[in-house]
């Protein structure tokens, strides 16, 4: 079975640091905005939470996955599997 390409976790954490530190301070004197840049905090919290629990449902049925980078990842590994150029 081919691999389930899934986001790497480092996408959501760099996403909540900035949400978190720049985004909700900048809009701290703002209660409407600052409320809604927390829904959309703990919507992605949810979202990494929701990615695990399908890792974890993956490692169970012994189904393949793999984090993606890149959108062109898929570009860069079938090179990383053609032997070099003699």
């Amino acid at each position: 079975m081919e691999q389930i390409p899934l986001p790497s976790h480092i996408h959501y954490e760099l996403l909540l640091q900035v949400l978190e530190r720049q985004t909700a301070f900048a809009a701290g004197q703002n209660p409407a905005i600052r409320a809604q840049v927390q829904q959309l905090i703990a919507t992605l919290r949810k979202a990494l939470a929701q990615q695990k629990q399908l890792e974890s449902h993956c490692d169970r049925l012994d189904i393949p996955y793999e984090y993606r980078w890149a959108l062109n990842q898929v570009t860069q590994q079938v090179n990383s599997v053609l032997p070099p150029p003699s």
